[in-house]
């Protein structure tokens, strides 16, 4: 990892450098085996690899059961849920755009871009991945085992580093929570643009069934038959312009979930991993140094309260073998506690993402009225012919209170 001089807790990377290390495209390609069951594959292409290779879910499965074991103290995203039995279209792409966003926080994660595995998640070919994978990863231990700073590591933490992981984790803790009431908001105004578009579409096709129908009038409307023939015309070209109207929302709406939401869960997505990895930490390896010393001391005192000499040389052998261990973990310990130092220093590189959000949001709000306003200002003028004035003359009314405004 990039490490200013004299110091090697301390980053230095900036969100651009960060998004530069990699963009990794997900594609759906679905393929029918059987007469049953529908299998999908996904071509995942690496801009940095320049790489494109077809995987399964499983493969990915397998790739993020390795990342976990060779990097049990770093931030390994969560991998979107197996296929539930009858998966539509809707579960299926929710699914592709979550490895998407897995993929490329782990090809921009310092250590796991420069790592065997990922290199071969992204341009090995071969037919048998998985199997290379684990090969890759189980040959060579945990990172601790390879960090040449491992054992050291102690060293460079802070005197009051217990205390600056739980203020970290509770600043984390409350952004996600208000990051993920806004990828609520932004869903529901994403929806409400496609739900738009629906209607819109819906309200034109009906002014056009309006326009086109055929039904005879009654004798007594027979005066009235120029105007209401003036009048169908007119709905019945509106058709158009209301498609259009449709069309222009619905491209807001699925801007805004690829530019917004998808952004605000790719965010959410690296918050949940170093809250998942926090919990590792106190579940994983500082309960297991908890345990082992409390072992060591029944053990210590079982050696004094017996005194037939060949069980003593046992149980001081086993001392000794634990005391090892609880060395191992205290030394584990202190790693881990230096890679949630590092972890914490990513997830606040990753912070000004909420300008691209805000921006992406807003510039979506700005095209999208300015396209829709365009629309409706074309279509002002064909409503002419639909509001009769004194002696049959097509004007718009004046104000709301003739009737209809012609807003």
């Amino acid at each position: 990892m990039q490490m200013p001089q004299g110091n090697p807790l301390l980053l230095s990377y900036t969100l651009q450098e960060l998004l530069a290390r990699d963009t990794v495209q997900v594609e759906l390609i679905p393929e029918k085996k059987g007469l049953f069951l529908k299998h999908v594959e996904y071509e995942v292409s690496s801009q940095r690899f320049k790489s494109s290779v077809y995987r399964r879910y499983n493969d990915f499965v397998v790739f993020h059961e390795m990342l976990l074991h060779k990097f049990p103290y770093r931030m390994v995203p969560a991998l979107p849920p197996k296929r539930v039995l009858g998966a539509d279209r809707e579960f299926i792409e929710g699914r592709r755009r979550a490895l998407k966003r897995f993929i490329n926080l782990v090809a921009r994660h310092p250590p796991f871009s420069e790592d065997t595995i990922l290199k071969l998640f992204l341009s090995f070919s071969g037919s048998d991945v998985q199997n290379k994978l684990k090969e890759a990863a189980q040959c060579v231990g945990d990172e601790f085992m390879n960090c040449k700073l491992a054992t050291r590591a102690k060293d460079f933490l802070p005197s009051d580093i217990q205390t600056q992981f739980a203020v970290s984790r509770e600043l984390i803790r409350n952004i996600y929570n208000s990051f993920y009431k806004l990828r609520d908001r932004a869903e529901r105004i994403a929806s409400r643009a496609i739900d738009n578009a629906a209607d819109l579409l819906i309200f034109g096709k009906e002014l056009s069934a309006l326009g086109s129908d055929t039904t005879p009038l009654p004798s007594w409307a027979a005066l009235h038959l120029s105007t209401w023939g003036s009048l169908k015309q007119a709905l019945k070209g509106l058709s158009v312009e209301f498609a259009l109207l449709a069309d222009k929302a619905a491209q807001q709406g699925k801007q805004e979930e690829n530019d917004v939401v998808e952004k605000l869960n790719l965010f959410l997505d690296l918050l949940q991993s170093y809250k998942d990895l926090c919990e590792r930490h106190e579940k994983g390896v500082l309960h297991k140094h908890q345990r082992a010393l409390h072992k060591d001391g029944l053990m210590k005192r079982q050696v004094v309260s017996n005194r037939e000499p060949e069980s003593v040389e046992q149980l001081e052998s086993r001392i000794l073998e634990q005391e090892n261990m609880i060395q191992t973990m205290e030394l584990r310990n202190y790693f881990s506690l230096y890679c949630l130092h590092q972890e914490t220093q990513l997830i606040h590189a990753y912070l000004p993402l909420t300008s691209h959000i805000l921006g992406a949001f807003v510039n979506s709000q700005i095209q999208g009225h300015k396209e829709m306003g365009k629309v409706w200002d074309d279509l002002k003028p064909k409503l002419s012919c639909l509001f009769a004035g004194p002696h049959n003359a097509l004007t718009p009314p004046r104000s709301p209170q003739d009737g209809v405004c012609p807003h």
